[in-house]
């Protein structure tokens, strides 16, 4: 055997062996989140669990429906969402196709560099200065609300939006550009009519991408959403405090008793999060296939 060829064998099998590493890890994960989580269902009703809309643990007798604290995240993520993406996907094309090169090599790391600042620095310039801000402006009892935790989401998911969405406008080949451009379209319409139904696939991984760190987010949520476990309301929720499902186990995992039926409850909770994040990521698979097959 030549050396390159056991240079190959090696490194297939250490690639080999890293993909195993990283499919047996999730496996165990999910053994140790599933394993504690479905043990509160032999106390306690799963479709209270899913349907009831208290959430008392220490309440005698204790009621640990989960419906307020997943509307609660999902208001947040939506929010997030509506005020990420578009202003994400602009930012990706002005920095792709708009800007000068000089303005491009300068948006492009400090966008990369926001992603890399601590949750708890967002949720402290939340506290501070926009939750003050949300109160005044609006009027309203406190400024720890589903909208400030939803602005605050949009601003952190903002950078995985824009560099993936910018990386994926930028693949995109010249000659469709070209192609447009002499065949009379301006560059506006080219833009919009090739280059970002070009880059749908990349773009739609970006969006998915910034909507699981919207829903798996903790610190900035639990201080700035003001920690309300009640069912808001639409669109009256956005402007009441709330209490997400990630927010919940961070607040009350450090108190609990080990083995209670509170402690299960909570890996419960991070059961259903597990199934949401993995239907996203399926959902965002599927559009990935599907728009890379139309092109």
């Amino acid at each position: 055997m030549s050396n390159r060829y056991l240079k190959e064998k090696g490194i297939e099998s250490l690639l080999f062996a890293s993909g195993a590493v990283a499919v047996i890890a999730l496996f165990l994960l999910c053994i140790f989140l599933f394993r504690d989580g479905i043990l509160l269902f032999s106390e306690y009703p799963i479709n209270s669990f899913l349907t009831a809309t208290k959430w008392y643990p220490t309440a005698e007798p204790a009621h640990f429906g989960i419906l307020p604290l997943f509307l609660g995240s999902v208001i947040v993520t939506i929010g997030a969402v509506i005020f990420s993406v578009p202003l994400g996907i602009a930012v990706a094309i002005y920095i792709s196709e708009l800007a000068s090169p000089k303005i491009s090599n300068v948006l492009k790391p400090v966008t990369e560099i926001l992603a890399g600042i601590p949750s708890v620095v967002y949720g402290f310039f939340g506290l501070v200065i926009l939750v003050p801000i949300i109160q005044n402006t609006l009027e309203l009892p406190t400024g720890q609300t589903a909208l400030t935790g939803s602005i605050m989401l949009g601003i952190m998911a903002l950078p995985t939006i824009i560099s993936i969405s910018e990386d994926a406008i930028s693949s995109v080949p010249r000659t469709l550009k070209e192609g447009s451009l002499a065949l009379g379209s301006t560059k506006w319409q080219t833009i919009y009519k090739v280059t970002v139904p070009a880059s749908l696939s990349g773009i739609s991984a970006a969006v998915m991408l910034g909507i699981g760190r919207a829903i798996g987010e903790t610190m900035t949520v639990m201080m700035v959403t003001g920690n309300s476990a009640v069912i808001p309301g639409f669109p009256s929720g956005l402007f009441a405090p709330v209490r997400t499902m990630t927010a919940t186990i961070a607040l009350e995992m450090g108190e609990v008793p080990q083995g209670s039926d509170h402690f299960h409850a909570l890996f419960a909770i991070g059961s259903v999060l597990f199934i949401t994040t993995f239907i996203i990521n399926i959902i965002a698979n599927y559009v990935k296939k599907r728009y890379r097959f139309n092109l």
